[in-house]
């Protein structure tokens, strides 16, 4: 048995998919079920035995000790996040709380479960907990890609409330010997995400004929990960990370943003053709957002050389699959893109501009 935390949202859903697709061995899915944690995800799951989806909040000690006490789980998966940079910008305390506060007392939860193992499944438990590569800061042209031992420089709220919970896992194995792997990983992208981050958004925009915001002058640079890529390589880190350390997962495939927009209005003009035109004439150029890292890059050889993990996917095929997922699953963008998301967007780009 497994805890995966966060596993409605975006990567812990394709992670719960994946893991059940491959293993017999039983999920329990915590999430509190907020805009991006979405019953959905896990539709295909209703009924199956293997699965059970738990609502509650992983600020909420008392929740999360039932959970550990009832379930018995060998390890603690920790997707559960406040993931999206803007939403910081504007609201930062829910950052705090679930990122910071949230790992804290899912930290605090595990420890007193693993201390009451007996010796032979403490040495077995692990906590993971998955990360982002945002909390290395930003990289300039020429720099050399983020390596684990890098500094951390976090320069949003989001990053910085991800750069204290890495801090914390790293201190409760340190202090406490809580056995922890934490992987730190670049911009992932594929099926079930929810459409606030580039290239779901710029789907979604675009079948909807709406402008499709680009940030300052598009050449802000991200590497990007398919979300079964992602996938795998956690699945290694579990079953064969050495305790305590970092892995740094990535997809080789550094790109600016405004490439991946053209990227998508391309292959959309070949899957769905829109008769007014080509969705390029939909890129519209807004005000950059304040503290836009320029440049993200992920050094993922330490995964490679330790573990024998490397991306499956190339973007070209994992865009393209994306893509055609979106096409063929328009009733679920339907069904998240309430008045609640309308009214984000238009916060949120809006009053921008030119």
């Amino acid at each position: 048995m497994i805890v995966v935390t966060g596993g409605a949202g975006f990567i812990g859903s394709n992670f719960v998919l994946d893991w059940l697709a491959s293993s017999d061995e039983p999920v329990v899915t915590v999430d509190l079920l907020t805009y991006a944690g979405n019953r959905d995800n896990l539709k295909s799951l209703d009924g199956d035995p293997r699965h059970t989806l738990v609502q509650a909040d992983i600020c909420d000690r008392a929740a999360m000790d039932r959970v550990l006490a009832e379930h018995q789980p060998r390890a603690v998966l920790h997707f559960a996040a406040e993931s999206h940079v803007d939403r910081s910008i504007l609201g930062p305390s829910a950052f705090i709380k679930t990122n910071v506060e949230g790992t804290f007392t899912l930290l605090e939860a595990s420890r007193a479960y693993w201390s009451a193992l007996s010796a032979e499944r403490q040495a077995a438990f692990r906590f993971l907990h998955v990360s982002t590569d945002e909390v290395y800061g930003s990289l300039g042209p020429q720099d050399p890609a983020f390596v684990e031992t890098r500094a951390y420089e976090p320069n949003s709220p989001y990053s910085a409330s991800k750069a204290a919970s890495d801090h914390l896992v790293r201190a409760w194995h340190h202090t406490y010997d809580l056995p922890v792997l934490t992987t730190n990983c670049s911009n992932n992208y594929g099926p079930l995400q929810f459409p606030e981050k580039l290239i779901p958004l710029m789907i979604v925009k675009a079948r909807s004929g709406d402008p499709l915001p680009v940030y300052g002058d598009g050449m802000n640079v991200r590497d990007w990960l398919y979300v079964t890529d992602h996938c795998s390589a956690i699945r290694e880190v579990l079953a064969r990370g050495r305790l305590g350390e970092t892995y740094n997962v990535g997809g080789w495939n550094e790109k600016p943003n405004i490439e991946i927009v053209q990227t998508i209005c391309r292959l959309l003009d070949e899957l769905a053709p829109d008769p007014k035109g080509s969705h390029s004439r939909l890129i519209t150029y807004v005000k950059d957002r304040p503290g836009h890292d320029r440049r993200y890059a992920i050094d993922a050889h330490k995964i490679e050389r330790e573990l024998g993990w490397r991306p499956a996917e190339t973007f070209e095929t994992g865009i393209r699959k994306t893509i055609e997922w979106y096409l063929a699953n328009e009733a679920w963008v339907s069904r998240i893109t309430s008045g609640a998301y309308r009214d984000w967007l238009d916060d949120n780009y809006g009053k921008r501009g030119n």
